[in-house]
């Protein structure tokens, strides 16, 4: 979600994250996260960005804020660790980046199309 003031509506909130501002707090399907006075017309947004555990990042230069998603759908990487990922070798054989834990690894991708 991109903003320009960290103060927005609570429809704006809303429709921009997916979670539903209730009496009990900040909800989507099963999971509620409890906010303060989560009921009022206006969203303080780094007040409930730092609750929620939503990633906030302003860009000085063009004077916006970027609300990233919760952790806790997948989306978002919780941690710098990437998941055990196994691919073939040339001689046929698995390699599991598990076997380079500890060390730093990059990662580069490339497709044709």
């Amino acid at each position: 979600m991109l903003l320009t003031e960290l103060t927005v509506d609570r429809d704006t909130f809303e429709a921009g994250t997916g979670w539903r501002l209730q009496p009990e707090g900040a909800c989507r399907g099963d999971v509620c996260i409890p906010l303060r006075d989560p009921t009022g017309d206006t969203v303080d947004v780094a007040t409930v960005a730092d609750r929620m555990g939503l990633p906030l990042v302003r860009d000085d230069e063009h004077g916006m804020w970027a609300l990233g998603p919760w952790p806790g759908t997948g989306r978002a990487l919780v941690d710098a660790q990437a998941p055990d990922l196994v691919l073939p070798q040339l001689d046929g054989r698995d390699f599991r980046l598990s076997s380079l834990r500890g060390q730093k690894v990059l990662i580069l991708s490339w497709a044709p199309y």
